[in-house]
């Protein structure tokens, strides 16, 4: 069924399959707020299902028909099915709600239908998509802009994966979106204001190849609407920038170029060794911001705030407001998070799983910490991924000073099925890293307390996209027993 024929109005109730994943969350949270009955299934508990369920959402770890609730099963035409593409076509509800004729839609499709009439600010890339749409969302929100924001990750400053516009406001509603280029999802969002972050090989199981993945990206972006804008990181594929409609502007960024948006003078906080200050550059509009302080250190990270402010500014939000919402930025969890800090050991967790975003987490932390012993722990997220970015992923890993320490855990498999002959081991085998180990899980947590016991550690690293982040809590109290 095509998303835009459904009335909304008419939808009572909402079931979602795979209810934990953080782009579902985000619109079943968003119908439960606008009044909906939400219930779901998903196959692992997690501390999000565990938010959800507190916050009045009926959720079940069975694949089992009869612990859907009665009044979805009794209520076919006024109930609303969201499905993730990760969903087996065998699972047993999903079977039985096609059997049954209900209206089903992806996720994607959703996102789509409930953006359609806002305007909307759609952020893609392979890779910071999530930090960056999470900056343009708190710089809108912070700068009095009335916005709806459907988020990858969750804000540190809003607790959530969602922001809410207030509905008591008559002025225009903007939406900001995480556009996904998995299954080419982004293709369900007609943008008036897109960024896109970048277009490095990623998803070859989707596309088969990176032309294949940037002629997705051209097709997004030929998507915006009459006399919309493109901010486009300086590095994108060409191909992607002349798919736009020559109706619609293009104005490249960068932290490093003098494009027509660019930081400069980019150094750490003297005062302050977690944030890093620069100056905000806008060619065209002939504007400087100095002296910007943003709580969030990287190259990378300014480059993301860089394009975030940008969009602030074209809907312009003062430059002042823009000063104090930069330094109020908080994060996003699992983006360069800081999980423990103490004089003896810093523990940070991140979400990187390509390549490009492991080369910046690593990059950024030797250059905040250049004399400190690294022990990374990294997990890599799936079987194809693994195999496509091997020699990447070696290269990225292969830690330089003889003191770090690399740590591999097994692969994580997601949606896949093994590939023969794809293990970690290709990685470790591969990586220049002189300190190397392979673990499994469940050797983990005792070998990183013995080296903590050891007074081994200094900075420690959690690194990937699988489950790898339900080390975080144990490795963090642990450290608070120790009370360095």
């Amino acid at each position: 069924m095509n998303a835009q024929n459904i009335q909304l109005e008419n939808i009572k109730y909402v079931y979602f399959i795979g209810i934990g994943g953080i782009g579902m969350s985000a619109i079943a949270r968003w119908f439960a707020h606008n009044q909906k009955t939400v219930a779901g299934y998903d196959k692992t508990k997690t501390p999000l299902t565990q938010n959800l369920e507190n916050e009045g959402i009926k959720i079940h770890f069975e694949d089992n028909v009869d612990q859907i609730p009665s009044e979805v099963r009794e209520f076919p035409d006024e109930t609303l099915i969201v499905i993730t593409p990760a969903v087996p076509s065998s699972h047993s509800e999903l079977l039985f709600f096609q059997r049954n004729g209900y209206t089903i839609l992806k996720r994607a499709a959703v996102l789509g239908l409930l953006t359609h009439s806002l305007k909307t600010i759609a952020v893609a890339g392979t890779h910071g998509k999530t930090t960056t749409s999470t900056m343009v969302a708190h710089l809108l929100k912070e700068g009095g802009i009335n916005c709806t924001a459907f988020l990858g990750g969750i804000s540190a400053n809003f607790n959530s994966n969602l922001v809410v516009n207030d509905i008591n406001n008559a002025d225009e509603v903007w939406a900001v979106v995480e556009a996904d280029e998995f299954d080419r999802s982004f293709l369900h969002l007609h943008p008036t204001i897109a960024v896109v972050t970048s277009t490095d090989a990623d998803h070859l199981d989707i596309y088969g190849e990176k032309a294949a993945l940037e002629k997705s990206f051209g097709d997004f972006v030929s998507q915006i609407k009459e006399s919309g804008l493109l901010f486009a990181q300086n590095n994108i594929a060409d191909s992607v920038k002349d798919s736009l409609h020559e109706n619609v502007e293009l104005i490249n960024y960068s932290s490093s170029n003098k494009t027509q948006i660019y930081a400069e003078n980019i150094r750490l906080d003297e005062l302050q060794k977690d944030s890093c200050r620069f100056d905000f550059v806008d060619t065209q509009k002939n504007e400087r911001i100095e002296n910007l302080q943003l709580f969030m250190p990287g190259f990378h990270n300014v480059e993301n705030m860089c394009a975030a402010i940008a969009v602030a500014r074209e809907l312009n939000i003062s430059t002042e407001k823009i000063r104090n919402t930069v330094a109020s930025f908080k994060g996003v969890k699992r983006r360069f998070e800081y999980v423990f800090r103490s004089k003896q050991i810093t523990y940070i967790d991140d979400y990187a799983h390509h390549p490009t975003e492991i080369s910046a987490l690593l990059s950024s932390i030797k250059h905040l910490y250049p004399n400190k012993k690294v022990t990374a722990i990294f997990q890599p997220h799936l079987f194809s991924r693994t195999r496509d970015f091997q020699e990447g992923f070696a290269e990225s890993l292969s830690l330089e000073n003889p003191n770090d320490q690399l740590i591999l855990l097994n692969i994580y498999p997601a949606r896949e099925l093994p590939i023969e002959g794809i293990t970690s081991d290709i990685i470790l085998e591969q990586t220049k890293a002189k300190n190397k180990i392979l673990l499994s899980d469940t050797e983990l947590l005792t070998y990183i307390e013995d080296k903590i016991n050891k007074n081994e550690v200094e900075i420690l690293l959690t690194i990937g996209a699988g489950d790898i982040d339900r080390f975080v809590k144990p490795l963090s109290d642990f450290l608070h027993k120790k009370i360095f």
